[in-house]
């Protein structure tokens, strides 16, 4: 699995914004937080961050307000936002091969099973990024499967 800096970016972002607000990682608005803020929080260029948030914002991740109170803060609470859901708004669905869904793919002889292999990645990406949230993240709070493997020496090599 390959991810852009741009979904690594966005995760970070979206975590930030869980973890200001309330103190907590509720995801509920208390205080809107300017990008600055978030840039600075998680070591994100700046103009990069502005262009990520307003995908965000589009993908009905974030909402944004203009203004000297403005800011940036989640649209939903941070246990109701999965980090697939980020993934896919910052760059679509979660596996490809070649640009195209595994199963739109045809494979022929020695290597029809490639395509079978491919559908399995995709539902064990799936099984970890949908049960994994915004708020899990910022809480430092992992689902047991997710920390389970995580936990396992081999994950790290």
């Amino acid at each position: 699995m390959r991810l852009s800096a741009r979904v690594d970016y966005a995760l970070r972002a979206a975590a930030e914004l869980a973890a200001v607000a309330d103190g907590t990682a509720t995801g509920g608005r208390s205080r809107p937080v300017t990008a600055e803020q978030i840039a600075r929080a998680q070591e994100i260029p700046p103009k990069f961050l502005e262009s990520i948030l307003l995908q965000l914002r589009r993908g009905g991740i974030v909402h944004a307000q203009r203004g000297p109170e403005g800011g940036y803060w989640l649209a939903r609470p941070a246990a109701e936002i999965s980090l697939a859901e980020v993934i896919r708004v910052i760059d679509g669905p979660l596996a490809h091969v070649r640009g195209q869904r595994p199963e739109q793919l045809g494979y022929q002889g020695a290597a029809r099973s490639l395509q079978d292999v491919w559908i399995a990645l995709r539902a064990s990406e799936r099984e970890i990024l949908e049960q994994v949230s915004i708020a899990d993240v910022a809480g430092g709070t992992l689902p047991g499967r997710v920390s389970e493997l995580a936990a396992d020496p081999r994950a790290w090599s």
